[in-house]
């Protein structure tokens, strides 16, 4: 059996890794996770919380470093919403282009952060409450 430390940082990299371009599914690495470390229900749902944003912030300094002036369709709505938008930043294909996009415009980072880590946090506790049922 995995020990909870090593399944911990990976549920961190897998987490990190699925909030990028790269189609992995973290919420079934934090139910793995929970159905083999039940008691690591906070630090399960940190840890892919925190991976997860760390992710997303890394696309949004993608947009805010590397962005052109081509223009890009989920812009305007972040320009409209501005960071609170940034609550779904957990949805699949959407989510990274909002955090694309809030770097684009240069967003407060620290406004997107919270936004994006406590919409993040919620879907986490959601699945978490589905692993330990």
């Amino acid at each position: 059996m995995i020990d909870g430390a090593t399944s911990l940082a990976s549920l961190f990299g897998a987490s990190f890794l699925a909030s990028t371009l790269i189609p992995i599914s973290s919420e079934a690495a934090l139910f793995a996770v929970l159905k083999l470390h039940a008691d690591l229900l906070w630090p399960a749902i940190g840890a892919a919380t925190l991976g997860n944003t760390l992710g997303g912030l890394t696309t949004y300094l993608i947009g805010r470093y590397i962005g052109s002036k081509k223009p890009l369709t989920q812009v305007d709505r972040v320009k409209r919403y501005g960071s609170p938008l940034l609550v779904l930043a957990w949805l699949p294909f959407v989510g990274d282009a909002l955090c694309l996009a809030a770097g684009w415009i240069k967003l407060n980072w620290v406004a997107v952060t919270l936004w994006s880590a406590a919409g993040r946090l919620a879907r986490y506790w959601v699945v978490a409450q589905g692993a330990l049922w």
